[in-house]
């Protein structure tokens, strides 16, 4: 079904775990260490620097690696010195994985997995919220499967924050001292930023992905009117989405994409490739909301930017589009195939 127009549709935030295809990619892309399943069920732990995922055959979207996003939150923490071992993992059905680690002296934590309810993450994970102990050996609110990696890391005192995403943990990450000492607020505070952060970009990176494979399934659907009000929406959704992905080279695939969709549909009244006009990029991302039936507050909501900087983007397209009203603005650019 297409999506809910505008007004009555919240701020893109999904939650559908992505599906990497495989086939010939596993061949194209045999020098990648990950390419499944966006790195969920990898039992790597070294992935390559620049380390990209593929997330769709027919639309090849890089998706970067979740473990480098824990990785690099982790190493904030430690550079704000919030404790001296941090550490993480990503959770996969409900069970956790130990993967990253800032300040250990051991291996042993390395690659636990830790179902719901056993020791401190287990119970973060069943309860989805944070919790600490000030003394893990004697604590009684924890089981003890894992006194020994534990203790033999010389840790005591014990932070472990879920990072939840569409009501669901996807990672974990602990904050921990060798000391049996109660955990400062500044610590649970940064903890508590860097599991905000991470759900964040998980769910921008979840709805990308969910919104292609809504693109890729269109393909075997008519050209009907449900079909292109379907395009349409995606459209838009991927050109606000893209606001709010920091790597640049998944924000200019998203363009890319976003412009392939415009593509598609051409209107029987569809103006020549001789056609001039050209928008920039954040132009058409206005224009595409507004398309939707967008207020200028609902598209600056949508598109995180101001009202105002939404109007003048407005005006800026209809002066180059030489239109004076925002509906022949959208039927313009739709004839010049900027638009869907």
């Amino acid at each position: 079904m297409p999506s809910p127009r505008c007004s009555s549709r919240e701020t893109l935030v999904g939650s559908v775990a992505p599906r990497a295809q495989r086939g010939n990619l596993q061949q194209e892309l045999s020098h990648h260490r990950c390419i499944v399943r966006g790195c969920r069920n990898c039992e790597q732990t070294d992935h390559p620097k620049a380390n990209l995922i593929v997330v769709a055959a027919s639309l090849p979207l890089l998706r970067p690696c979740d473990g480098d996003a824990v990785r690099g939150e982790l190493r904030v923490l430690a550079t704000h010195g919030v404790a001296p071992v941090v550490f993480g993992g990503q959770v996969h059905n409900d069970v956790l994985r130990l993967s990253e680690f800032v300040g250990t002296r051991t291996t042993g934590l390395k690659g636990l997995s830790i179902p719901p309810h056993s020791g401190l993450g287990g119970r973060v994970i069943a309860r989805h919220s944070p919790a600490s102990v000030h003394d893990y050996r004697r604590s009684t609110t924890i089981t003890h499967q894992y006194d020994r990696p534990v203790l033999n890391e010389g840790l005591r005192s014990v932070l472990a924050v879920p990072v939840m995403v569409s009501g669901r943990p996807r990672v974990v990450l602990y904050a921990a001292v060798r000391e049996c000492i109660p955990i400062g607020e500044r610590t649970i505070n940064l903890v508590l930023g860097a599991a905000r952060r991470l759900g964040t970009e998980m769910s921008v990176r979840d709805e990308v992905d969910r919104r292609l494979q809504m693109l890729d399934a269109l393909k075997e659907c008519g050209t009907n009117s449900s079909t292109t009000e379907e395009l349409r929406d995606i459209h838009a959704d991927l050109r606000s989405v893209a606001q709010l992905v920091s790597d640049k080279t998944v924000q200019s695939r998203l363009h890319e994409l976003s412009e392939r969709i415009a593509a598609l549909r051409r209107p029987e009244n569809a103006l020549g490739p001789e056609s001039d006009v050209r928008l920039a990029p954040r132009e058409i991302d206005v224009l595409s909301q507004v398309a939707l039936g967008c207020t200028n507050s609902e598209a600056a909501q949508r598109l995180s930017v101001g009202t105002e900087t939404v109007k003048s983007y407005l005006r800026s397209a209809m002066n180059k589009l030489g239109t004076s009203s925002r509906h022949e603005s959208v039927v313009t650019a739709r004839k010049l195939r900027l638009l869907p």
